[in-house]
């Protein structure tokens, strides 16, 4: 009885176990290691936009006050606006064109007179005193303090330390005028140096402009109140309807500009 021919024979245990185990190489490492770390970046940033912002935890009151700020603001701007188009128009119509462009400048320059803090001004406004019991207020937080003030539309302002006893309000005393190019810079021995000159606390700043936007904006959740209260000291804001900034700042002739022809 004849018998079939044996056919090939199949693969061995070992063999088969071989072919189904996967073969890692690198390149299938580097890309597996490349997908996961696209997938922690997605995750991180689906999570960063799905944060609240800083504003989602403020309060009703706090909101108003940051929307009443912005409105004012844009009031502002829109006033300006409409004040240099008149101007304009003043200044080429051809009636009274040279009186126009004579007032414009007297203006301009009582303006920039005030802004570079060669002349004293008067008006509504606040003061600002901040109290350092701890010494723990920085440069940093007064130089925080003029650049609300600034945003809010202040157009003059001065800073002074403690007022000796029997000085009025409006003593300048060892006030500094501040303008675009003031320096703030904490002391070796605590206090601040403004321009040069070391003030100690408490801190009064005396700031012409409108006083509700102003204080407004120092009371805004994170603002000055905030931080000085957050370093154990005070920040108290009393309104005024006519103060007075007189501190000078010297003016200097240029070295080198000369007006042109």
């Amino acid at each position: 009885m004849t018998r079939p021919a044996p056919g090939p024979a199949g693969p061995g245990p070992s063999r088969l176990r071989r072919l189904l185990t996967p073969r890692l190489r690198r390149v299938d490492l580097a890309v597996a290691a490349l997908l996961a770390v696209l997938g922690f970046a997605a995750v991180v940033q689906v999570r960063s936009t799905q944060e609240e912002g800083p504003l989602a935890a403020a309060r009703q009151e706090d909101l108003v006050q940051i929307l009443d700020e912005l409105a004012n603001r844009n009031d502002r701007l829109r006033a300006e606006v409409s004040a240099l188009e008149r101007t304009r128009e003043d200044l080429t119509s051809g009636t009274g064109a040279n009186e126009a462009a004579l007032a414009d400048a007297r203006r301009r320059t009582q303006l920039l007179g005030v802004l570079a803090g060669s002349v004293t001004a008067r008006g509504p406004g606040l003061r600002l005193t901040i109290s350092d019991p701890q010494e723990m207020i920085s440069a940093g937080v007064l130089l925080g303090a003029l650049e609300e003030l600034r945003a809010a539309g202040a157009e003059a302002m001065q800073v002074e330390g403690p007022v000796a006893p029997g000085d009025t309000d409006d003593a300048a005393g060892s006030a500094v005028r501040v303008v675009a190019s003031t320096s703030l810079l904490d002391g070796e021995d605590g206090g601040i140096v403004v321009d040069g000159t070391l003030l100690r606390p408490p801190y009064r700043f005396t700031v012409l402009g409108d006083p509700t936007t102003m204080e407004t904006a120092l009371g805004i959740p994170g603002g000055v109140v905030d931080t000085v209260e957050q370093l154990d000291g005070r920040a108290v804001v009393v309104r005024g309807e006519d103060l007075l900034v007189g501190a000078l700042r010297a003016v200097t002739p240029p070295r080198y500009a000369r007006p042109a022809s």
